[in-house]
């Protein structure tokens, strides 16, 4: 049956739904579920009148962008379509919405809520669908509501119960089975051809009129307007200046690394909307040196693997609360035969795209910051990864990382990340965005200069030691790799303006056999999450304890832990240790009160970082990698990585995460030497290492 048949029909059922014909074939009468004394079957019928009606909505959008509606109607209808389709999830509506997990538990039951909850998370995904004409995407998850409401209809009309929940189960898991290989080999395309080129048409369109922001799908708020509009009329050099940074340190990122950029032929441009003026001409940096950008959007499916990590573009996040809430929907239906069935369908499609994936050069991202921060709550009502599906996420990742691995070398690629704040971010946005700027644009061969001094100084070095002050309890030794020859080897990377925008810090990968002691930062966001007091214990360079001030219950903390830092680990190794010097960005932090928005990017170069999980060098650890005086890094291995060598999957944990201490939480940096002796950096937040007192410039409010 042709899809558009497919769809004809489907559409026509759900639309008898939304109308309430359901409500002839389910009696009133009350059932026994889930503990609770009684469900009325109107619950149920009232969740897919509900169901049926957003449905009807997308695809009422869907008939509207054929006709080109879009670009005929004026901003005012598309502002009123847009908002319409993501009412529902905003936070002030969440609190009566079955896509939140704790009142479609309390409407229709705990079990049958995380389910039918599930499924209007995935039935929104039907939204981006809609807007770039992916039908058929469209009717498998109608048919997938068809399949669960003709269920109920069936079972109730013959015993006044709802179906057995282990029956729905199977319905949702057929639907991933059967539909991963599709999505999977899409995905790949989506990240290795540039001709799938939705969002490039958005880009080299007409950007004087930001209604093209509504041509997405995506949400749109005045933060994304207010990020056109002040990108739209900056100087022209201005945006040429960032778009120059952003491109060139990716192309440095390949020369500083020595491997060659000649042979890629694409790059992954990801950004948030409203950046399009900046990433108009960054394509055409891009391709005045020979590589052709893909433009993927941010997964929104479960076929795709939605979470938490927007990875793609995206437009405003209507509520993270509700991807907090179904960042684990996958633990409905994941087991080990579902693992296999996506192992297989990457491996048919990097195998039929590999020519495309050998000339793949990396991302170029392009991150945002200054969003209200949210009070994200662990709800016992959504789904969860048990402990059997959190060690099969763990190998499933692992097994991930290699294929990829196989078909786009990672001795062979690179990336570079830079970021921007957003209007969000208070009353001195545009201000602050000109000290963003300058911070992304500081004298790399200054900085160059002052943190060889601090390498040279580290070189000695036998360990270092790293202890907090003013509340912090930070107590660290972290060893170092042995040189057998100081002449030419060093154990630091001096990192300025290239993958990592913008400069300032040195970093290398510990040994970990010694590396020991407490991690403690009183405050940080990581990926976007708040972390208070968290505390990480390390022996012999791995994570022993953990814990933070988050909830009241211990239990919880260690929980919120585990998901986000560990990432469902029991442990992870201590896989970087750097020294940040961007005191310029810290101060500026300080001026503006934004040091709990910054990104992890710059916020890293605000002092010294720990990184939990695999090294900088991950997969690329056989590269040679050399400073620019010449020495090469030979700490890029560690105890765990090194067991590539023997085809060892427990050699990669395929996560990073940097923790920073800010310098007013810093009390020492010293290096302790083989003598013994020790030579300190850093002192109660300051350089104090002869050849850096320019580090502290921006520290005496001198600039």
């Amino acid at each position: 049956m042709m899809v558009e048949e497919r769809f004809s029909l489907a559409r026509e059922r759900i639309q008898e739904i939304s109308l309430g014909e359901m409500k002839g074939q389910i009696s009133d009468a009350a059932v026994h579920i889930d503990g609770k004394d009684e469900i009325t079957n109107q619950e149920f019928w009232e969740y897919f009148v509900d169901m049926a009606r957003f449905i009807g909505m997308v695809c009422e959008n869907y008939d509207f962008i054929l006709a080109d509606g879009l670009k005929k109607c004026p901003v005012s209808e598309l502002k009123d379509r847009n908002y319409r389709l993501y009412e529902d999830i905003l936070p002030e509506n969440y609190d009566k919405s079955y896509a939140n997990p704790s009142v479609s538990a309390a409407r229709l039951g705990e079990n049958y809520g995380q389910l039918l909850c599930f499924l209007y998370g995935e039935l929104r995904s039907m939204i981006p669908f809609a807007y770039e004409r992916r039908l058929e995407d469209m009717v498998i998850r109608m048919e997938l509501f068809l399949e669960i409401y003709g269920s109920f209809c069936c079972e109730m009309e013959e015993s006044k119960r709802p179906p057995k929940l282990e029956t729905l189960k199977d319905i949702v898991y057929w639907y991933v089975s059967d539909y991963t290989k599709e999505a999977t080999e899409k995905q790949l395309r989506e990240t290795l051809l540039p001709e799938e080129n939705f969002a490039r048409d958005m880009i080299e369109g007409d950007l004087s009129d930001p209604r093209y922001l509504y041509y997405y799908g995506e949400y749109v708020t005045e933060n994304e307007l207010k990020t056109w509009e002040h990108l739209y009329f900056l100087p022209k050099e201005t945006l040429c200046r960032m778009a120059d940074t952003y491109t060139e340190g990716y192309r440095i990122g390949f020369e500083v690394t020595s491997k060659d950029i000649s042979k890629k032929k694409t790059v992954n441009i990801r950004y948030c909307l409203g950046f399009e003026p900046m990433i108009k001409l960054a394509v055409e940096n891009f391709e005045r040196i020979g590589l052709k950008p893909t433009i993927y959007r941010a997964s929104s499916n479960i076929l795709q693997g939605r979470g938490m990590s927007r990875v793609g573009y995206y437009g405003a996040i209507p509520n993270r609360q509700y991807d907090f809430d179904h960042k684990d929907d996958q633990a409905l239906v994941l087991d080990k035969r579902l693992v296999q069935v996506r192992m297989e369908a990457q491996r048919e499609s990097y195998e039929k795209y590999k020519n495309e994936a050998a000339v793949f050069g990396g991302p170029a991202l392009v991150e945002v910051f200054g969003e209200k921060p949210a009070e994200l709550k662990e709800k016992p009502e959504s789904l969860h990864l048990s402990k059997t599906q959190q060690k099969l996420m763990v190998e499933y990742m692992s097994a991930a990382g290699e294929l990829q691995n196989q078909y786009i070398k990672g001795e062979e690629r690179s990336f570079t990340i830079i970021a921007f704040p957003v209007p969000e971010i208070g009353k001195d946005y545009e201000e602050i965005f000109d000290e963003v700027i300058k911070i992304n644009t500081l004298d790399y061969k200054l900085y160059q200069k002052m943190q060889q001094k601090i390498i040279d100084t580290l070189d000695k070095g036998k360990y270092v030691l790293v202890k907090g002050m003013k509340g912090n309890k930070t107590n660290i030794k972290v060893m170092l790799h042995t040189l057998e020859d100081r002449e030419k080897q060093t154990n630091f990377e001096n990192c300025v303006a290239d993958v990592n925008i913008p400069v300032g810090e040195v970093f290398t990968s510990p040994a970990l056999e010694g590396t020991e002691g407490v991690l403690h930062v009183s405050r940080v966001y990581l990926n976007e999450m708040e972390y208070k007091d968290i505390t990480l214990v390390l022996k012999d360079g791995m994570v022993t304890d953990y814990t933070c001030s988050n909830f009241e219950n211990e239990e919880q903390n260690r929980k919120y832990i585990k998901d986000n830092v560990l990432v469902h680990h029991d442990t992870l190794p201590l896989g970087e240790f750097a020294i940040g010097t961007n005191t310029t960005a810290f101060v500026a932090a300080r001026k503006y009160g934004i040091e709990d928005k910054l990104p992890i990017l710059i916020a890293e170069k605000t002092g010294p970082h720990f990184a939990v999980g695999d090294t900088c060098y991950s997969h690329a650890e056989d590269v040679a990698v050399y400073n620019p005086d010449g020495k090469e890094i030979i700490a890029r291995d560690n105890t765990y990585s090194i067991r590539r060598k023997e085809k060892d999957p427990s050699a990669y944990f395929n996560c990073h995460t940097d923790i920073t201490i800010p310098y007013d939480e810093l009390g020492e940096v010293s290096v302790v030497t083989h003598d013994e002796s020790v030579i300190s950096i850093i002192e109660e937040g300051r350089f104090v290492l002869p050849g850096c007192e320019e580090l502290n410039i921006p520290l005496d409010g001198r600039i």
